[in-house]
């Protein structure tokens, strides 16, 4: 049984080059008139202009690779983000029963498709491992397989011309700046644009479609699931890329290497790039999945084990992070990935007086799971 864990640090997901100027509407970022003082040349600044003036513009898809992951200069390779003291923080970093939910669930859908022999987790999500290691404890005889995954994404946007894609290039005013700009004509990108589309601005994540397709072939053929955990949306936001520093948003183009970048998963994409080869499920709410998961039973259980005042005002702390609506609670979905027949009722169920199979339940996607 393979399982895949998706930790909420950063979304699932870069090729072409062209230059016409543009002004960036995204929402979560300024429109780069900011003073040169808010604007350190840092190390990878440098390295970007140089390798800008080398190839020309670059896909927001290939910045966010640069920034984050360089071997040299890369934000995830030589800053610790994660915690109060770093730029941004996970839920499994919030409290420890993010983590032993998932575990609870894993044990759920182990159990519920014959309790397999051959077990791989794998977390796929950068981290400290914190959120593995809390669902190991939940089941510490089964052996764990874990990997790294940063994924970035194309933006594409609509203009009299068609679908044109951003890319970000140095300011011709401004020798130590970036700035954004249209592609003149198309790109691979636009391919992953719905026919339908109606929105004027699409983030597109062909990375994901990788990772999702050939998870889905896997569970298809050899059972298993993969949940999803993230921020996100299911097709309906356009601006959603954005920095983040001291655990405030941070424009992307100011002093690259500095700050997180990240974008909201679309589970809409996700789910089509599926191809019905697997069921999906969700997305659902954060507070939802962890409620149907137990999270108040848990949450009791440690509040009444515990006579430190301090550890039971962090247990609380923690659970209203994670399920405040205007916390944490409604920003980050569940999205799963399971065989048709774990829906179909797995091992040929019937109910006597139907002809059709009973629907299994999912923990943590059904009101009825873990009550």
């Amino acid at each position: 049984m393979t399982v895949l864990v998706r930790s909420g640090v950063g979304p699932l997901c870069a090729v072409a080059r062209a230059a016409i100027p543009s002004i960036w509407r995204g929402k979560y970022f300024s429109s780069g008139n900011e003073p040169a003082e808010n604007n350190p040349v840092t190390p990878m600044l440098r390295h970007l202009m140089y390798k800008i003036k080398s190839t020309g513009p670059i896909t927001v898809a290939e910045y966010m690779k640069e920034v984050l992951t360089n071997p040299a200069k890369g934000y995830y390779v030589y800053r610790d983000m994660l915690g109060k003291q770093g730029d941004f923080i996970t839920s499994p970093e919030i409290s420890q029963i993010f983590g032993e939910l998932l575990g609870i669930w894993f044990i759920s859908e182990w159990m519920a498709t014959g309790k397999s022999t051959a077990f791989q987790l794998v977390e796929l999500g950068p981290g400290r491992g914190t959120l593995v290691g809390d669902i190991l404890r939940v089941f510490t005889q089964l052996g764990s397989v874990l990997k790294n995954c940063d994924i970035s994404v194309h933006l594409v946007e609509k203009t009299p011309q068609g679908w044109r894609e951003v890319f970000i290039d140095i300011d011709p005013q401004v020798s130590d700046k970036l700035r954004f700009v249209l592609a003149p004509s198309a790109t691979p990108a636009e391919a992953f644009i719905q026919h339908d589309e109606t929105r004027d601005h699409v983030e597109v994540c062909p990375d994901a479609g990788v990772i999702i397709e050939e998870l889905s072939q896997r569970i298809a053929l050899t059972g298993g699931a993969a949940l999803v955990a993230d921020y996100g949306h299911d097709g309906t936001k356009t601006d959603t890329f954005r920095g983040f520093c001291g655990h405030k948003l941070h424009d992307v183009l100011i002093a690259p290497g500095t700050a997180d970048l990240t974008a909201d998963v679309d589970f809409s994409y996700l789910r089509r790039m599926a191809q019905g080869k697997v069921a999906s499920l969700g997305p659902i709410k954060q507070h939802t999945f962890l409620k149907n998961m137990g999270i108040d039973v848990r949450l009791k259980v440690l509040l009444d084990k515990s006579n430190e005042p301090s550890v039971r005002q962090q247990l609380l702390q923690g659970y209203d992070m994670l399920m405040n609506p205007k916390k944490m609670g409604e920003r980050f979905n569940f999205f799963a990935l399971l065989p048709h027949e774990r829906l179909e009722g797995g091992r040929h169920q019937r109910n006597a007086r139907q002809s059709k199979p009973f629907a299994s339940l999912v923990a943590g996607f059904s009101e009825l799971a873990w009550q």
